[in-house]
């Protein structure tokens, strides 16, 4: 029997978990499915409460994790089934091949002379990348992928030979005995595609907020310009659509709390990159709770920023890509037609889990979250629990670390 903790996803969160149980004495394994830790904070610009970059953040984590012995991370790996109980669990975890040496040498020259391009998922369909890859100059770990899909007839030949390159690396499976299981698997941007009444699958001008972020990142498509994905033109008149796809039965029936306050910090991000920008966020309710009252109020003093308590009840694209929102104010009572350049639809979190896959058995409620059943021994953290933010991720990973410790004692 082992007094190991499984951790499933590498998120704030999760690398929070993993961190806390690891520093008091316990040996910690971390499942990530993809090639890199850091989860959805390493996709952002910035990242409250104190608005930093992710490598702020997550930089720490990684050290933190590569100095002590104790963590052990598996990435590109998924659990594949999970047996047992309680205090007593064997768990399979299915590994995808990395195709690179297990070393951190530097292969961008060799990366940036192949021809192949496959869809960037990082970079939410903006922008391609290479077969040989990291997602951000802070990836972690600093190991290149490499993708044999995207790989042509031309790149296998530059390939052939490189010492650090290994293309016949297999697919492996492996079996890890732990005591307690903390699931971390995080969420995922509610498919924008669903919102065809916001133009999301036809306008190209109707963006979401995790691609504006993407949009605004200096590691970005654009190296941090903002910029019209149709014709890559400065943006002068901005509309915010909140709650695209929450709080609506036909989607997503709950808040995703973080929505409010991400348009409220975009804002921020177009007026300092275009001080002439005028900006309107139209929205149901503004939650900004807690310490971030006094944010909402910053953006609210800014007189270039309107914001309007009406419901969007449809779009259209103009000619030159510019895009019309049909507004209910709620306010006047009134229902009016706004031309906008450009349109972030306001998405929300929408739980991993939700899309059915669940080797662990637990119970999950009708949104997809975990319903915690602390006799099982696994553990949710993070928005696989609830919607959160960053800080609260974090806070929900220490606990669900205590909780699995707790666990590992009592056996």
């Amino acid at each position: 029997m082992s007094n190991a903790i499984l951790v499933v996803g590498g998120g704030f969160s999760g690398l929070t978990a993993a961190i806390e149980a690891a520093e008091v004495g316990y040996d910690v394994f971390i499942v990530e499915k993809s090639p890199f830790l850091g989860g959805r904070v390493a996709q952002l610009n910035k990242y409250f409460p104190k608005l930093c970059p992710p490598s702020c953040g997550l930089e720490i984590q990684f050290q933190r994790i590569k100095n002590n012995p104790r963590i052990k991370f598996f990435t590109q790996a998924c659990v594949q089934k999970v047996q047992g109980s309680a205090g007593n669990f064997t768990v399979t975890v299915a590994i995808e091949p990395r195709h690179t040496a297990p070393n951190s040498a530097d292969l961008s020259l060799l990366a940036s002379s192949l021809q192949g391009e496959a869809e960037n998922d990082f970079e939410f369909g903006l922008a391609k990348r290479k077969p040989l890859y990291l997602s951000a100059p802070f990836s972690f770990p600093s190991r290149y992928v490499l993708d044999k899909s995207a790989v042509g007839k031309e790149d296998q030949i530059k390939l052939a030979g490189n010492p650090f390159i290994e293309m016949n690396e297999a697919p492996r499976e492996i079996t890890l005995e732990v005591a307690s299981i903390v699931l971390a698997t995080g969420w995922k941007p509610y498919d924008a595609s669903n919102l065809t009444n916001l133009g999301a699958s036809t306008l190209q001008n109707c963006i979401s907020n995790m691609q504006m972020e993407r949009l605004a990142s200096p590691h970005g498509p654009t190296k941090g310009k903002i910029t019209r994905p149709s014709d890559g033109a400065s943006p002068k008149n901005i509309a915010f659509v909140q709650c695209a796809g929450s709080r609506d039965e036909n989607h997503l029936n709950y808040c995703s709390y973080i929505c409010c306050m991400a348009s409220l910090k975009q804002a921020l991000y177009l007026r300092e990159q275009y001080p002439s920008a005028k900006v309107t966020i139209y929205y149901i309710d503004l939650r900004t709770p807690g310490r971030y009252e006094n944010f909402r109020k910053k953006v609210m003093a800014d007189e270039h920023i309107t914001l309007v308590k009406g419901k969007v009840a449809g779009v259209e694209g103009l000619a030159g890509g510019d895009v019309l929102l049909e507004v209910e104010d709620a306010v006047h009572g009134v229902k009016g037609k706004h031309q906008h350049d450009l349109v972030v639809l306001a998405t929300g979190m929408q739980p991993s889990l939700a899309s059915g896959c669940n080797p662990f058995g637990v119970t999950l409620d009708n949104d997809g979250f975990v319903v915690e059943e602390a006799e099982k021994g696994i553990f949710a953290a993070g928005c696989a629990k609830q919607p959160l933010d960053v800080m609260r991720s974090a806070q929900s990973g220490t606990s669900a670390a205590l909780k699995a410790i707790q666990t590992v004692r009592r056996r």
